[in-house]
């Protein structure tokens, strides 16, 4: 079903404009008083954002969408009002942050676009034409699921441009993230969570800040008389991942903050924290599982070799496609690799037969690093396009190595980075929508 693969961000998306309808007014009789007019509206507006609106019909179709994952999920429901209102505060975040994007230039070509919807198909194990099929059984419309990619993209790069770009590592961070994992190298590292987060608006009066923790007890007061923690997350939550049932998957102790990690290592699987306090609001977390991390100490590595073909003035992105299946023909029949590289990639690595040595996790690009990774040994991959043009992969090897010190440091620093960049994104979308003009008329009947 296309809820299982559809990102629930892009479920929680909700762009629409008002459509209202009157019906006519009924045929007057002679001499008879004309009755008042009755005008039925199809839909109506329930939040304004800036200059645009989302109406009842895109709540309506969100809170479905929503509602089948939830089912697949099990447990029960929360309160189809209570949802609607967490759905609609998310498609209020998501349509600010679309229109911040769109006001800044950021912008989504229909090349890239088209390029991530076969890399969802792709990874659902359908073609396009199946993909579409199974989009249109779930009732999502494709020209509505192909601009709800297009706004996700743009989201990713406007939290990359306002956020991510301006998070600061420094050396000395780096150096105690090191240290740390060094101590925690032997023991359980890695937890899958689940949380409530109930948000406190910046520069919040004490009563607010009072009734915002009223919140998150009664939240805690229901986890505690064995309530549904999805259900609860679903009622109660303010985060993103709300309607998932709060959940975060598996986070490696690196990716969480002092405040979660310090509380969690005192939880056994199945235990509910007490309300933690951050700048950000109020939390409650729950352990569902813990494990070893994997050994630090080592990096798997793919030994790997390409052929390059760039679409230009006289190659079409389809003849280079083309000419790389016939290129993988030849292979299958017999040729060298190596040799076909030499005469015919594009790349700088084509005098050494197309073969770019050992490459870590990371080195490549993601399009590549997945069909790289799903690769058997000596096996070559279908043409794939990638930002830099059309591949043929093959892997000649893998083997777990030494982690240098170098590599050792770029973790580390990737780690700290994703981190500070979880707060730091947080704390930028509550300024972003207290600087909108923002009302919601849901209550509103």
């Amino acid at each position: 079903m296309i809820s299982e693969f559809l990102p629930l961000r892009i479920l929680l998306a909700g762009l629409g404009a008002c459509a209202l309808a009157a019906l006519a007014q009924p045929k007057l009789e002679t001499n008879l008083a004309a009755p008042p007019s009755r005008i039925i509206p199809v839909d109506r507006i329930v939040a304004v954002v800036n200059d645009e609106v989302i109406t009842q019909n895109d709540l309506a179709e969100r809170v479905a969408l929503v509602v089948k994952q939830l089912q697949r999920q099990g447990g029960q429901l929360p309160p189809t009002d209570v949802l609607s209102r967490q759905i609609l505060e998310r498609m209020i975040n998501d349509l600010l942050q679309v229109q911040l994007a769109k006001e800044t230039g950021i912008k989504v070509d229909d090349a890239s676009l088209d390029r991530t919807i076969e890399r969802i198909a792709q990874e659902n194990n359908l073609a396009m034409p199946d993909f579409r099929t199974a989009l249109e059984k779930d009732g999502v419309k494709y020209p509505r699921f192909r601009e709800d990619i297009r706004n996700e993209i743009l989201l990713a790069r406007l939290r990359e441009r306002e956020v991510e770009n301006g998070i600061v590592v420094t050396d000395a961070e780096v150096d105690t993230e090191i240290a740390r994992e060094s101590r925690e190298a032997s023991s359980d590292s890695e937890f899958r969570l689940s949380h409530v987060l109930v948000l406190v608006p910046p520069q919040a009066t004490p009563d607010q800040i009072e009734q915002r923790r009223r919140r998150a007890l009664l939240a805690l007061s229901e986890l505690r008389r064995g309530t549904n923690f999805a259900q609860v997350a679903a009622t109660y939550s303010d985060a993103p991942d709300a309607t998932q049932g709060g959940s975060l998957g598996w986070r490696p102790s690196a990716r969480l903050p002092s405040l979660f990690l310090d509380t969690i290592e005192k939880l056994q699987p199945g235990e509910v924290s007490d309300i933690l306090r951050s700048p950000n609001g109020f939390h409650i977390v729950k352990l569902l599982e813990k494990r070893g991390k994997a050994a630090t100490t080592g990096v798997q590595q793919t030994h790997v070799r390409y052929i390059l073909l760039r679409a230009r003035e006289g190659l079409s992105e389809g003849e280079a496609r083309d000419r790389l299946a016939k290129l993988r023909q030849g292979i299958a029949s017999g040729a060298d690799f190596g040799e076909l590289a030499k005469s015919n990639s594009e790349d700088s690595s084509a005098p050494k037969g197309g073969d770019l040595g050992w490459v870590a996790a990371g080195d490549t690009v993601p399009e590549f690093e997945r069909v790289m990774n799903a690769l058997k040994d000596n096996e070559v991959s279908q043409p794939i396009q990638t930002p830099f043009g059309w591949h043929l992969v093959q892997v000649l090897g893998r083997r777990s190595d030494e982690l240098s010190d170098d590599r050792k440091r770029v973790a580390a620093r990737q780690a700290i980075r994703a981190r500070k960049a979880d707060e730091a994104y947080q704390d930028w979308l509550r300024q972003s929508r207290d600087r909108a003009f923002v009302e919601n008329r849901y209550d509103e009947r």
